[in-house]
């Protein structure tokens, strides 16, 4: 079977097509710049190389068009008609309280994800927009919604719960969705393969570290707390998002400099996090740089960003009732070797002892805990194409 997996941005396309009887990518890449100026697609060939193919993609329907034209290609194709392809999976950033689990996509699943927009106005309507575009380019062709927020739904109350009035949740819906959670379900799923562990006996932290970041508290399978919140603002220091910050600082910020929600917003999703600490950047490889250089900010925010880390390791390792396992994994977490070291230093009381040998990996599955470690650290590369393409595969037999 041939699943087609789509991930649509606001300005962008991601996707990959997986031969899943042999668990291997077939095509991979992505559009980029839609409705703008210099829009492209970039794929990966088989060898390795990379192809860039610049046109005029003015919207989502018009680039999951010229995507579907570049599989089917003689030049870059890997299949010979559309009619190979089984099913599309969707990556679909927020279901609210309305879903929680992965599903076949019909009207009634499309009217939900309009009636999520609110939640996240940035981010559902193009993933909409994807899905819309396939049933109309691909009419025949089963599609599957598979939702960021639906594994956190296993989160009790009182950890989704915010302490504002009870009347907000009832008429808005405002509490902890939590996000990532398809790359949480993935490598805390795979860590027990990896390590031959039950998955339903384990307490496992998942550190998905990159520029958005989230870490989730695990146990016998279920997500019980995690990170990020309503929005993906919430907890850890991130590339450009302030994390946690005192809500009396915004309408403090709003008084002080005389603006309103929308520029509020824009600061902290765009302009806060380790670039609006350092300065300098967003990217964890220039801010290692400019350490290199003498940049006190620069080694200000890498300080927050570990610090920030620990301290939810440390908070979650309570949730749990102690920690078997802890995961690393996104793009700084699987290879920024020094941060994981320097997160788990000074965890040693609850018994996490890292292997300074073993952690000189990147991008790899490895154990990197000593063998005197009573908690398991671990490196598992995340893929949460492969994890929506199994859900597709599972929903459609």
């Amino acid at each position: 079977m041939k699943i087609l997996v789509l991930n649509c941005g606001s300005s962008s396309i991601k996707y990959k097509l997986l031969d899943m009887d042999k668990k291997t990518a077939l095509a991979q890449g992505g559009v980029e710049k839609i409705g703008l100026n210099g829009s492209f697609l970039k794929l990966a060939l088989p060898s390795g190389e990379k192809v860039i193919l610049e046109g005029e993609i003015l919207e989502h329907r018009a680039g999951i068009e010229y995507i579907l034209g570049v599989i089917t290609s003689q030049k870059y194709g890997c299949i010979q008609s559309l009619s190979e392809i089984d099913a599309v999976g969707h990556r679909v950033v927020h279901g609210g309280e309305k879903f929680n689990s992965s599903v076949i996509i019909n009207d009634e699943v499309i009217q939900k994800i309009i009636e999520c927009i609110d939640l996240a106005p940035l981010h559902n309507p193009p993933n909409l927009n994807g899905i819309l575009a396939v049933k109309e380019l691909m009419p025949d062709t089963p599609q599957v919604g598979v939702f960021d927020t639906a594994f956190h739904q296993t989160m009790p109350d009182y950890a989704y719960m915010y302490g504002l009035p009870y009347s907000l949740y009832e008429k808005y819906a405002i509490r902890r969705y939590g996000f990532h959670g398809t790359s949480h379900r993935y490598v805390s799923q795979q860590v027990c393969k990896f390590l031959n562990v039950p998955y339903e006996k384990q307490r496992i932290i998942t550190c998905h570290i990159g520029n958005g970041a989230s870490i989730a508290a695990i146990k016998n399978g279920r997500s019980v707390d995690t990170s990020m919140g309503m929005t993906p603002v919430e907890g850890l220091l991130m590339g450009t998002r302030s994390g946690d910050v005192d809500a009396g600082v915004l309408t403090y910020i709003m008084e002080k400099e005389n603006v309103g929600a929308q520029a509020i917003s824009t600061i902290v999703n765009k302009y806060s996090g380790v670039l609006g600490t350092s300065g300098v950047s967003s990217d964890m490889r220039e801010i290692d740089a400019a350490i290199q250089d003498g940049n006190e900010r620069a080694k200000l925010a890498l300080n927050m960003y570990i610090y920030r880390i620990k301290k939810y390791i440390g908070a979650y390792a309570a949730a749990l009732g102690g920690v078997d396992i802890i995961v690393f994994t996104g793009g700084v977490g699987e290879n920024q070797i020094k941060l994981r070291q320097k997160v788990c230093e000074g965890l040693n009381f609850m018994g996490v002892e890292i292997d300074d040998q073993a952690n000189q990996i990147r991008g790899e599955e490895a154990l990197i805990s000593s063998t005197n470690s009573k908690v398991k650290v671990t490196l598992i590369p995340t893929d949460e194409e492969l994890m929506i393409a199994l859900d597709t595969l599972n929903l459609l037999n």
